[in-house]
């Protein structure tokens, strides 16, 4: 009788490998389209291609090893299941040392020193920033924002201040509150007559009223990026766990389907030479 956990493996394996064949026609997708994509599209499509072939390779020796009984199949899945459980362990401590927010403050605006170095380094560096203002404009991450905030006939600092938004909006899309800058309407800021602060900080004299630069080279807008990407990595680490949680399932399952191939096999044996 065919046991309960080499179906489940069959199953699982079954789904993820119809997983694996859609990540790989997004990645043939973005490869074929790459004139009209945007340059973060652009950037998934090699984690979606070898993302992909991992999990096709690693489905077929799930199925081959639990549904037809090769147990040499199921060993090399199990191994590879097991570096997987572990890379996940690694994974979620480093994603729980990178998101450590003991220095955050309660601000909507936020700075580049709150967040840990590894997360500074990664994202802020010349390189990798030049990408991420590209997929900001990409994204049109404030192209919608001034003209929401200025249909209500709000143009003025405070509004826009209590008009609900995403920390990289409030970093990316308007000067720093501490410039003083004023709303003349949806799209343009005008630099204050006492323009003490704008001369000496930074961010000030990086703001342009260009929908294309905005606040986008301003340390606030830094921040505003490393917050998200710090909310978003604390809500992956809670994905990982449960997934991790799911793997050893898997894994235990593996076990299980192992010993009956085993059984199944004697049993055939002792069938066959009474």
């Amino acid at each position: 009788m065919f046991r309960i956990s080499n179906t489940m493996i069959g199953v699982l394996n079954i789904v993820t490998l119809f997983v694996s064949l859609t990540a790989m026609g997004c990645s043939a997708y973005i490869h074929l389209h790459r004139t009209d994509g945007t340059d973060c599209q652009k950037v998934l499509q090699y984690p979606l291609l070898f993302g992909g072939l991992f999990i096709f390779v690693v489905s077929v020796l799930g199925i081959v090893g639990s549904l037809c009984r090769v147990n040499v199949a199921l060993y090399a899945y199990l191994i590879v299941t097991f570096f997987v459980v572990v890379l996940f362990v690694f994974f979620s401590v480093f994603a729980f040392v990178v998101t450590d927010s003991s220095k955050s403050k309660v601000s909507s605006e936020h700075t580049v020193a709150e967040f840990s170095t590894l997360l500074q380094h990664y994202v802020i560096n010349e390189g990798n920033w030049n990408d991420v203002k590209s997929c900001l404009v990409d994204a049109r991450v404030c192209q919608n924002l001034a003209a929401d905030v200025h249909g209500g006939g709000r143009n003025n600092v405070s509004a826009v201040l209590n008009h609900h938004l995403s920390a990289t909006q409030f970093g990316c899309c308007r000067p720093p509150v501490k410039c003083g800058f004023k709303k003349k309407n949806a799209t343009f800021w005008e630099v204050p007559k006492t323009g003490g602060v704008v001369v000496k900080d930074s961010d000030c004299r990086a703001w342009n009223n260009r929908q294309d630069k905005l606040c986008y080279d301003c340390n606030s807008c830094k921040g505003g990026v490393l917050a998200n990407i710090r909310n978003q990595w604390k809500h992956l680490t809670m994905f990982n766990i449960c997934v991790l949680l799911l793997l050893t399932v898997i894994y235990i399952l593996g076990c299980y389907a192992i010993r009956n191939n085993r059984s199944n096999s004697k049993y055939h044996r002792h069938r066959a030479y009474p």
